[in-house]
């Protein structure tokens, strides 16, 4: 007798399905369990791994304050898509206009191994350069990247440094023809220039130059640290120079305030690069958007998150320059604004 035989209610030659049906029916059960469950396994598998996954870590350096141009880069990022705080972190490191502590901030920035750096002025881009070569750099805002050696050209970069210039080297020699525009009976302008530059010598010939071609004499005083100033501005007066022209740098753009006050003092006429020194008291302004670079600057870092590779990527000129005059300023100096630079101007301040 077989083993069988001897289960109660077993009958030879009748096939029992009993035992065999209940497998099969524990499986179904389990598979549409588990085929309910799959949506909600599959939700907290990927919620799992979103949480594990990094945020990606952009750097930023400035020589001085980030507010509005920090803002601006932010509104650019998140119309791409990057938010601050959803899976985005930048870290920022700024200088306060204490340029010799570049070199350890970009150093800093370099350990935190960011995505991509954004660099916010030439001289920034020099040092982050030098500290993290093999991290891709955008530049918002500074001069010619390849005079400075960081890119082959501005069509073909080739290197880690991309983004935009501002190319203040040709919009510097405009400023002493809008200053005789509004003084033509000015015979000699100061020239202040900041001392933390590489090569100073570039802004000293392009200055002579402008100065040559409409027979003004050209006066030089540098700066290097905010205590510099004063005594840099009673050096021109002494020299006797009628106007200034604050000469583009992050160093002298932190410290515009004070060029500004001391130059009102001395009843110069005051241009410089940055709309907000004109908004701020000089007489005048003449240079790109600052706030529409640094918004651009999000498209590079949107490219370079994507998987471009900077050295692909073209350095952009500037599109737009804009004039801004502040009448009021005129008016306490007793200058007279011509027509022509009024209608010019991207805005007037009364």
């Amino acid at each position: 007798m077989s083993v069988n035989e001897h289960r109660p209610g077993f009958h030879p030659g009748v096939r029992v399905r009993v035992g065999a049906d209940a497998p099969r029916r524990s499986t179904r059960r389990a598979f549409v369990i588990a085929a309910v469950a799959w949506p909600a396994v599959t939700w907290v598998d990927a919620a799992f791994a979103q949480s594990k996954q990094k945020p990606v870590v952009i750097g930023w350096l400035a020589t001085g304050g980030t507010g509005q141009s920090l803002a601006a880069f932010k509104e650019g990022l998140s119309a791409l898509g990057w938010k601050e705080g959803s899976g985005v972190v930048i870290e920022t490191r700024s200088a306060k206009g204490q340029v010799d502590q570049l070199p350890v901030l970009a150093a800093e920035l370099a350990a935190k191994k960011p995505a991509v750096i954004v660099s916010t002025s030439g001289v920034t881009t020099r040092f982050l350069a030098e500290a993290a070569p093999n991290i891709p750099i955008v530049q918002a805002t500074g001069g010619d990247p390849v005079a400075a050696g960081h890119a082959a050209s501005l069509a073909r970069p080739g290197g880690m440094v991309t983004g935009l210039t501002t190319l203040p080297t040709e919009l510097r020699e405009k400023y002493v023809e809008l200053l005789i525009a509004i003084t033509p009976k000015l015979k000699r302008v100061g020239f202040l220039i900041d001392g933390n530059l590489r090569d100073p010598s570039r802004q000293r010939e392009a200055a002579r130059r402008s100065a040559a071609h409409y027979s003004i004499e050209a006066l030089f005083a540098q700066a290097a640290k905010a205590e510099d100033i004063e005594s840099a501005m009673s050096a021109l007066a002494k020299q006797g120079a009628q106007a200034l022209i604050a000469m583009p740098s992050p160093f002298l753009n932190a410290e515009r305030q004070r060029v500004i006050k001391l130059a009102l003092a001395q009843r110069w006429p005051l241009i410089s690069e940055s709309r907000r020194w004109a908004e701020e008291g000089a007489l005048l302004s003449y240079g790109v958007d600052f706030l529409a670079n640094f918004r651009r600057a999000a498209y590079y870092v949107d490219r370079i998150l994507k998987g471009a590779r900077p050295g692909d990527l073209p350095i952009e000129q500037p599109m737009k320059i804009e004039l801004v005059v502040n009448a009021k300023t005129a008016k306490a100096l007793g200058l007279r604004v011509p027509q022509e630079l009024l209608v010019r101007a991207e805005k007037v301040i009364e």
